[in-house]
């Protein structure tokens, strides 16, 4: 069976976990970090209650059919097309795989669904969660709910902000938000270089919105204009040279099928294009020929957004602009993947990214094409990366890589800004604190307020569309209350980071909250067990002479 990365472990654990008191909840991952794999861990746990695992593409499909057999040695029947699922008692598979849009046909129009009774099932999964705010999605999700102990489990990459409050009335909780930059800083992704090339002439400014994106009929119109396309494909050959492999994203086939064709007027060759409608064997092919380096670059038309998988990719081309947080993340996650076997079997951060940098790709390059966006916010690398980082310092990297005219770190460009906001801030308290000295008695170190973040040296988590309007149950505001943290002054996602450390050092056999805090205001290091924590504390109170109750 296969063994889990840590973090995956995590995802699997934090999901029981929500499950002891919720029916439902999230598991947030990038592409390239394992969602497949965590929730066929997840099945593998709840056998002997059967699955069913729900996605909208065929790859998808079959990527979780191969999963399961080959990592789990767990059999799963296919419900797509013409592949039926076997209900004969007798013979019926664990798990069923099946798109939603053959749960929703067929079937008298009844949709296919009805032929499965949600009683025989105890697990759902939601692959690609972010759709299940649609009604056909949720259509299918309500009609196994049927079932009320029905456990789901929904899985998707970096959301859109304007999705993650619908995802809120979906699920009933995040288990575990795993995020690009975390990944990143792991080493288990590659990191970003962000380039943005300014194109004289192009002008988003006049697009309208529609559904929260830019309007397809007028984005069509100034992507396939040849200038802008001239422009794009020239610059593209300049930066990739002639063997960096590049994934090229379009809005239209028409300007797909165009800018691969001013591609091979560079050199002859080099380029081709794939769209939904492309024929299952020329698409086979294609994808073949890029996969083994025939061609330098694919164009395609929204076919390698989800479930394509291809380590080798180095550059995304993004010559589809969007304010679609969720589809940003899903086209330059093609990139991310390190190559295969570079960080197989190495245990520490440090050394997965000492392995990526000197392997054939230490880094992915995205290209943005810059023009006139007028009132348009448009996605950049910043805004994917920035999950956890705050607005500031995502506007701070953005405004940077716009003014650099050259490749930057992205993940270094937005560390860097968030330490810069802070220093900021702390510079502003230290300024304030200095300006009221003299009017406040300074208070005793020993009773000093120190916030619980300090103490476990964590940065606050930034509060998501899905935590709008939750709070904190009886039961977890108590533990924080008995920890000796005041659950009133932390929001939702804050309490639940509190609550998480809190019981990952009592897992971990790390010290208490209180010990920790007593340990940080002396100087003293957190990481170190209760009994260690226990003998420190009580050679301080010798020292100080004091006495008092701690856990």
């Amino acid at each position: 069976m296969s063994t889990l990365r840590d973090y995956q472990q995590e995802a699997v654990t934090a999901v029981f976990s929500e499950w002891q008191e919720r029916n439902s909840t999230l598991v947030v991952c990038p592409t390239g970090t394992g969602k497949t794999q965590i929730f066929c861990d997840v099945i593998r746990k709840m056998q002997p209650k059967r699955a069913m695992v729900l996605a909208h593409r065929g790859e998808l499909i079959t990527q979780a059919v191969n999963r399961l057999a080959n990592d789990f040695s767990i059999r799963a029947d296919i419900e797509m097309a013409d592949f039926t699922a076997d209900e004969f008692y007798h013979n019926r598979a664990p798990v069923v795989v099946s798109t939603i849009q053959t749960q929703c046909a067929g079937n008298g129009g009844h949709g296919r669904m009805k032929i499965f009774d949600p009683q025989d099932f105890g697990l759902v999964i939601c692959d690609e969660a972010h759709h299940y705010t649609s009604p056909s999605f949720r259509r299918v999700l309500d009609y196994y709910k049927q079932n009320p102990e029905l456990k789901i489990l929904g899985v998707t990459a970096t959301p859109d902000r304007a999705d993650e409050q619908a995802l809120g009335q979906v699920f009933e909780s995040v288990a575990y938000d795993y995020e690009i930059l975390d990944a990143i800083h792991d080493g288990w992704l590659v990191p970003v270089d962000q380039k943005m090339v300014h194109i004289e002439g192009l002008d988003f400014s006049q697009i309208r919105t529609t559904a929260g994106d830019l309007n397809g009929a007028d984005l069509a119109a100034v992507m396939e204009a040849e200038k802008n396309l001239q422009g794009i494909a020239a610059a593209s050959i300049d930066i990739i040279g002639e063997d960096k492999r590049t994934l090229v994203f379009t809005v239209t086939v028409k300007q797909a099928e165009m800018l691969a064709e001013i591609f091979n007027r560079h050199r002859p060759g080099m380029a081709d294009w794939i769209c939904g409608k492309t024929p299952k064997p020329e698409r086979h092919r294609i994808f073949k020929d890029f996969d083994t380096g025939r061609i330098q670059v694919l164009v395609n038309v929204g076919v390698a957004t989800e479930g394509y998988d291809n380590p080798r990719v180095e550059v995304i081309v993004q010559g589809r602009p969007t304010k679609s947080r969720c589809l940003y993340a899903q086209i330059i996650g093609r990139s991310l993947r390190p190559l295969k076997g570079v960080v197989d079997g190495i245990d520490e951060a440090e050394g997965r990214k000492e392995a990526i940098a000197l392997s054939a790709k230490p880094s992915a390059l995205v290209l943005d094409f810059v023009g006139n966006a007028g009132r348009h916010k448009l996605m950049t690398t910043a805004d994917i990366l920035g999950g956890k980082v705050s607005e500031q310092a995502i506007a701070r990297a953005t405004e940077e890589a716009k003014k650099s005219g050259k490749a930057i770190r992205m993940d270094q460009a937005l560390d860097e800004a968030e330490r810069d906001i802070q220093r900021e801030i702390e510079e502003r308290r230290r300024r304030e604190a200095a300006r009221k000295a003299h009017l406040v008695a300074t208070a005793r170190f020993s009773t000093k307020t120190i916030s619980p973040f300090d103490v476990f040296e964590l940065k606050p988590a930034k509060e998501r569309g899905w935590d709008s309007g939750k709070h904190l149950s009886e039961k977890q505001r108590a533990c924080l209350i008995k920890q000796g943290i005041d659950p009133s002054k932390v929001g939702y996602a804050q309490g639940k980071q509190l609550l998480g450390e809190i019981f990952k050092r009592w897992s971990n056999d790390r010290c208490s909250f209180k010990q920790a805090k007593i340990l940080k205001t002396r100087g003293y290091s957190i990481d170190v067990s209760r009994d260690e924590a226990k003998k420190i504390i009580d050679e301080i109170a010798l020292k100080e002479r004091w006495s008092r109750r701690y856990a």
